[in-house]
């Protein structure tokens, strides 16, 4: 059986990492940027990656850690009167409610964004969620319970389900 190329692997998940880079940056040309640095990155070091089944892991860790660098310079959003086209956006404007959440998740501060988009949609453990971040587990947890509690301050009448994820303690 022959190893995975970076070109298959790159073609085969594409539509799920552009996904968690637009979650991450919530912007869909900041998301290609980044995704496409950290294809760069993982191209270049793609013989000395082992494991190729943890390339998404990988890729993940880069857009991460090069969203962590960019946190301290990012503006903060600034309203206007006339919302901007909304284009592709992965899938996450099907509905009126996720539309909502989204727009309030979009508010939030980029670690706890992050925090969120890692745990809840990427479905990782505290544990790698601390690991991607590089922090510690206290602090993902501290993150993911203070980013639910804004979002449930922000939307008390959305439906509960969409809320209901509670951190373990």
């Amino acid at each position: 059986m022959s190893e995975l190329g970076f070109d298959e692997f790159m073609a085969a998940r594409w539509a799920p990492l552009y996904r968690t880079a637009y979650l991450l940056t919530g912007d869909r040309h900041q998301a290609e940027d980044l995704l496409q640095d950290a294809l760069a990155r993982t191209c270049v070091r793609w013989s000395s990656i082992r494991d190729k089944g943890a390339a998404d892991a990988y890729v993940r860790q880069a857009m991460v850690r090069q969203m962590t660098r960019q946190w301290p310079r990012r503006r903060r959003e600034v309203p206007t009167e006339e919302l901007p086209e909304t284009g592709y956006a992965g899938g996450l404007d099907v509905r009126a409610e996720h539309l909502d959440l989204w727009a309030e998740v979009r508010r939030l501060p980029p670690r706890m964004r992050a925090t969120l988009v890692l745990r809840y949609v990427e479905d990782l453990t505290a544990e790698a969620t601390a690991r991607e971040l590089g922090c510690s587990v206290g602090s993902v947890k501290s993150q993911t319970h203070h980013a639910i509690k804004r979002l449930r301050a922000a939307l008390p009448d959305l439906h509960p389900a969409a809320l209901s994820a509670e951190e373990p303690s």
